[in-house]
């Protein structure tokens, strides 16, 4: 049986059947969200719904957006070349590999396939959401690749495996048309980090190297978050996406725990610990002054702990000391647990998850 057959006979989740239609390799006849929902951009000043859409049409606008399936890295010191020291890296640690990834450069490719320690892992970033998660790229036991498929749902970008042709909500990472519709990616811990802090933390890591990519030049997305708080979307969202618990372009973690969404808003808890529980999970949002962020589990040896800040680094009551960006115990061998997170404007969390709740405590 192909690769993608046996895919889409482990897809259990409810999608909407409609009478079978095929556009260029993907079902249209099972979707989650409306089709005329998914639209793509045409880059000329348009919008093309799914709906709509002919073969040719998807065919030519797939990877117009370059994703990078075949990463190549340069030291921080090479890549200090280029970089600011507040420049904001999506970054990725596990097995002694550390990987940062600009974004500055997925700006303009948003889409990084990648395998570290032996783990498939798809590294992803919208500019018009400011999202940068981290997934698993398999999915019941079978690896998927991805690409772009230009189209946008939620203002979020949509993408693609090469296996089946689905389409994915990138913020929620949930299949929304095709084969797999329903089926979710497995979320990663991640950072949002400076490039100093980087750095500093990570002297062995490695940057994504520019070399035959876009990234250079000033951001063009600079001061998109005012437009959000205006009102002002690059393409239709929805009610949820407007939830005024907080302005739409707010940055904010995002974490769930089994079906338990909440925000935190980065800017209003700067230099602040979070002791927080989600989902039955005692978890600590730390926010550093300059913006970093880390979340982690607090339970170590199966006692819950209390964190707080002791200069760049958490410590518990009774003096123990961790890393906040490796989670690493300072003068011993225990380590916090990483938890997977988003970092996203509030609008986009807030339409991938309905009715998520918003730390706002002082």
């Amino acid at each position: 049986m192909a690769a993608w057959l046996v895919l889409a006979a482990l897809s259990s989740a409810p999608a909407e059947s409609d009478p079978a239609r095929v556009v260029a390799g993907t079902d249209l006849g099972r979707h989650t969200v409306p089709l005329e929902q998914v639209l793509f951009d045409t880059f000329d000043g348009g919008m093309l719904p799914l709906s709509q859409a002919t073969e040719a049409q998807v065919l030519r606008l797939r990877d117009a957006i370059r994703p990078v399936w075949n990463p190549r890295y340069d030291s921080g010191q090479a890549a200090g070349r280029w970089l600011a020291q507040d420049d904001l890296l999506v970054a990725y640690v596990a097995g002694g590999v550390a990987l940062a990834y600009p974004v500055r450069i997925l700006n303009f490719h948003e889409i990084v396939n990648e395998t570290v320690d032996g783990v498939p892992i798809l590294i992803s970033y919208c500019p018009l959401c400011g999202s940068g998660i981290v997934y698993d790229r398999r999915l019941g036991g079978h690896e998927l690749v991805f690409g772009n498929t230009s189209a946008l749902y939620e203002s979020d970008m949509v993408m693609y495996d090469r296996q089946t042709l689905s389409y994915w909500f990138q913020v929620s990472g949930e299949a929304i048309v095709g084969e797999l519709a329903g089926r979710r990616l497995t979320p990663l811990p991640s950072l949002l980090i400076r490039f100093d802090r980087w750095q500093r933390d990570f002297p062995e890591g490695r940057v994504l190297s520019r070399e035959g990519l876009r990234g250079a030049g000033p951001d063009p997305f600079a001061g998109y978050p005012d437009y959000l708080n205006a009102g002002r979307f690059a393409f239709p969202v929805s009610d949820a996406a407007r939830d005024p618990a907080l302005p739409a372009g707010e940055r904010v973690v995002g974490v769930m725990v089994d079906d338990a969404a909440r925000a935190y808003p980065v800017d209003r808890l700067r230099g602040r610990v979070v002791n927080d529980a989600l989902g039955g999970t005692p978890l600590a949002i730390a926010v550093e002054a300059l913006g970093n962020g880390f979340v982690y589990d607090r339970r170590m040896a199966g006692t819950e702990i209390r964190l707080s800040w002791d200069g760049d680094a958490l410590t518990a009551a009774d003096g123990r000391r961790w890393s906040a960006a490796t989670g690493e115990a300072i003068g011993a061998d225990d380590a916090l647990a990483a938890l997977p997170s988003r970092w996203t404007y509030w609008f986009s969390f807030a339409s991938a998850f309905t009715g998520a709740s918003v730390y706002m405590d002082g």
